[in-house]
């Protein structure tokens, strides 16, 4: 333990956030996301929701100012009836720590995946929510 780390950010996570650079992309995959078979850097938090890593995540990872939309989301397949209540906890958390709640992109499914496999890590949650899945971009750190 630490003073001032979220305890629910475990050794490995917090190695990877350390490493990764500006413009360097976080992956929070919800349970149905294939994980294991995009990630370049796998990191497991199961039993843990989207909305709870996000929360302790921000506190210490800036989202990327250069840009106009550092967060992206898997957009819902069309003719899908699901809903995403979930967006609106993302869009309060990112407001909260970036004050910006309208820098969301969303991304069609398949380019969703792809581009994944590109991001520097993905953390696999047990989030049960559909389409959580979400993209974060590292943006610099000016303390």
């Amino acid at each position: 333990m630490l003073k001032g780390i979220p305890s629910i950010i475990s050794p490995e996570l917090l190695k990877v956030l350390m490493e990764m650079g500006h413009s360097d992309e976080l992956v929070f995959a919800d349970g149905n996301f294939p994980a294991a078979s995009h990630a370049v850097r796998l990191i497991r938090c199961d039993g843990h929701s989207i909305p709870e890593l996000l929360e302790a995540v921000l506190q210490l990872f800036p989202l990327d100012q250069y840009v106009d939309k550092p967060a992206a989301l898997m957009g819902v397949t069309p003719g899908d009836t699901v809903q995403t209540p979930i967006w609106d906890e993302y869009k309060q958390i990112v407001n909260k720590h970036a004050g910006n709640a309208d820098c969301f992109e969303e991304i069609e499914r398949f380019a969703f995946y792809e581009r994944a496999k590109r991001a520097y890590a993905i953390v696999a949650t047990g989030e049960k929510a559909l389409y959580a899945n979400l993209i974060i971009k590292k943006g610099v750190v000016v303390e």
